[in-house]
């Protein structure tokens, strides 16, 4: 094979690596792309391209996340990690370890970590790489690499979700939700969401967002029936699709622009959070973004639809 070919091959695994050590879109692809150029300008070819690429891309990884997290100190209102519609790689064996890991419930975990901790966690955790392979990545014995992930495992124990639920009762949940959603429904969206239930925008100050959280059934599901409805009358579509491995939608302007995603987290047949991200910032590549304040302001002139 090529030395293209061998990278075209690994670049799904790479991406994911990225992914879930920096949780932005554009930042994975661009280690990828950092990651090819170390590849394509080494003289010599590695005894396994698997391990070398990964290693690069891991630690380009962790390069970035600390950087990052100076920017994250900084963020106006809640972070969430930039939606991702579909995780292009794949493994039937790990097939659990890999959903759960790209949940946002998980990722928002992994920021508790330092980035050599999640380093470790996800290359062990995740994508169930030796010690030997883990310790080139990140720079650090086999044993120190051991403890890092004995402390992370640690950190990620107590909150780290796992979504059981099957993936059509997920989907038939999610269905109710958004026909309830459209149509203002409260006590039909209040049946589906758990007793103590959030609710939490991501806009960057960007866009409009909320001011905190909103918590508990009754106040959700108030809060849903009272925006979503006015927002559908004026065009806007919900296009329902899978966010970070949960059922969820796209939110869309009568142009066909991106303005939000939503992401359920669905556990013991309810929902028990609801995560928007409307920071124009995260939505590009997802398409043409729309103009979030344009349509939050022709939104207050719009009534809500009688039932």
């Amino acid at each position: 094979m090529s030395k293209v070919e061998e990278f075209e091959e690994l670049r799904p695994l790479l991406f994911s690596i990225a992914y879930r050590i920096l949780g932005s879109v554009g930042e994975a692809e661009d280690a990828v792309q950092e990651t090819w150029l170390r590849f394509d300008g080494s003289a010599t070819r590695p005894t396994s391209t698997r391990a070398f690429l990964s290693a690069a891309v891991t630690r380009i990884a962790i390069d970035v996340l600390r950087s990052a997290r100076v920017r994250r100190e900084e963020y106006v209102g809640p972070w969430f990690p930039e939606p991702l519609l579909s995780d292009p790689y794949e493994d039937p064996a790990r097939s659990v370890e890999l959903a759960d890991s790209v949940s946002m419930a998980a990722l928002l975990l992994l920021e508790r970590l330092s980035p050599l901790e999640r380093a470790v966690f996800v290359l062990r955790e995740v994508f169930a790489f030796g010690f030997d392979e883990i310790a080139a990545a990140v720079g650090r014995s086999e044993a120190a690499c051991r403890q890092l992930l004995v402390r992370a495992r640690r950190h990620m124990r107590e909150g780290r979700p796992r979504f059981e639920t099957a993936r059509a009762e997920r989907e038939e949940l999610a269905a109710r939700f958004f026909e309830a959603l459209r149509e203002g429904d409260v006590g039909g969206l209040q049946e589906l969401l758990a007793a103590d239930v959030s609710m939490v925008g991501d806009g960057g100050g960007k866009a409009p967002q909320l001011a905190r959280a909103v918590v508990g059934a009754q106040n959700v599901a108030r809060l849903l029936a009272a925006v979503y409805p006015r927002l559908a009358g004026l065009g806007l579509t919900f296009e329902p699709r899978e966010i970070n491995g949960q059922p969820g939608a796209v939110v869309r302007d009568r142009e066909g622009k991106v303005l939000q995603t939503l992401a359920l987290d669905v556990l013991d047949g309810r929902i028990q959070a609801v995560r928007s991200v409307i920071n124009p910032d995260k939505l590009g590549h997802l398409g043409p973004v729309a103009d979030a304040w344009a349509i939050h302001r022709e939104a207050k002139h719009v009534r809500r639809p009688a039932r």
